[in-house]
């Protein structure tokens, strides 16, 4: 675990950059860390996004902003697996999820967080979704005084405690070829059928290449195996959600693990949430394939998509998968 004094520079360092967000009214800032080794960001727009389209423009039914957490963890040069996060304000769900998936281990929350306007907005997603996805995916949570110094515990899972994961990632040595990740996504699809799923050629930090397949799944921590999680999990949440779209889950998933996904081999079974594609933009890609462009978890995707096209942000092609001989 980190020493307090670690623990209250890296809230410092955070709290130092948080007005410097783009943001005009909920400015909020994060510092990934171990030891000395830090990743700071705020709340951001992405560069493409930013310069072709404005703050303004919602893409489908999200914002064009990645948040500061997920920004962090997408700017991580190392493997994020067992790292900290420092974060000026409470977590929204989806942030929550980001950090399980990265293998996040200790979350610090800055105790002005707690004092500021908007979150008496986001109060109770705290409390009743975000806190939950930690606690399942075992992660320890604490509220941090920088002036006093005091670091007060939210909630410390059990040491025995191991989160259920029975979707893992699928990891594969591979090559670096068109061939080869057609050859990967048909397989996928097939063992797949009529899952949703991406597929990513990835590098690891030794050079090796391997390809990476997630299907869409809850967050670690909730099992699909356990009849009163899924009746959880289908509880109407508003704008969150307990499952992980496939493509989010690949792009966090690498950043645990210290791998670097290859821009020209990304490939989705359908069209992308608004979020993911705005993810996508902001984790720094730019081509992706889709199988089915008809299909999306809902309509907002097929907006985002349309309107990212148009403007050249994102480039989507087309795979023809021929899967008769594997039903």
């Amino acid at each position: 675990m980190n020493s307090k004094d670690h623990i209250i520079q890296a809230m410092q360092n955070a709290v130092d950059i948080v007005n410097e967000s783009p943001h005009p009214v909920n400015k909020v800032s994060a510092c990934l860390f171990l030891g000395e080794n830090k990743v700071c960001s705020t709340n951001l727009w992405p560069d493409k996004i930013d310069k072709e389209l404005g703050r303004e423009v919602r893409i489908g039914n999200s914002s064009g902003t990645v948040h500061a957490e997920t920004a962090c963890i997408f700017k991580s040069d190392d493997a994020t697996d067992g790292k900290s996060i420092a974060i000026t304000d409470p977590f929204c769900p989806n942030c929550a999820k980001n950090i399980v998936e990265a293998g996040i281990k200790y979350a610090y929350i800055d105790h002005k967080g707690f004092e500021k306007d908007f979150w008496g907005r986001r109060a109770g997603h705290f409390k009743n979704m975000s806190m939950e996805i930690m606690a399942r995916g075992g992660v320890s949570v604490y509220e941090v005084n920088r002036k006093n110094k005091e670091i007060t515990t939210i909630y410390e899972p059990s040491p025995s405690y191991v989160p259920a994961e029975d979707s893992p990632v699928e990891i594969e040595p591979e090559t670096k070829s068109e061939t080869a990740f057609q050859l990967v996504i048909t397989h996928k699809s097939a063992l797949h059928y009529n899952r949703k799923i991406a597929v990513a050629l990835a590098q690891s930090s030794s050079g090796d290449i391997f390809s990476l397949a997630v299907r869409g799944h809850a967050v670690i921590g909730y099992s699909m195996q356990k009849d009163s999680d899924i009746d959880h999990m289908m509880q109407e949440t508003g704008k969150y959600s307990f499952m992980q779209e496939p493509l989010n889950r690949l792009l966090v998933y690498a950043k645990r693990k210290g791998f670097k996904i290859l821009d020209n081999y990304i490939y989705c079974s359908q069209v992308p949430t608004a979020r993911e594609q705005v993810n996508f933009l902001g984790a720094g890609y730019k081509k992706l394939v889709i199988g089915d462009f008809f299909r999306s978890r809902d309509q907002s995707g097929i907006k985002a998509k349309t309107l990212l096209e148009k403007h050249r942000l994102i480039e989507f092609n087309a795979i023809d998968l021929n899967l008769s001989r594997y039903r």
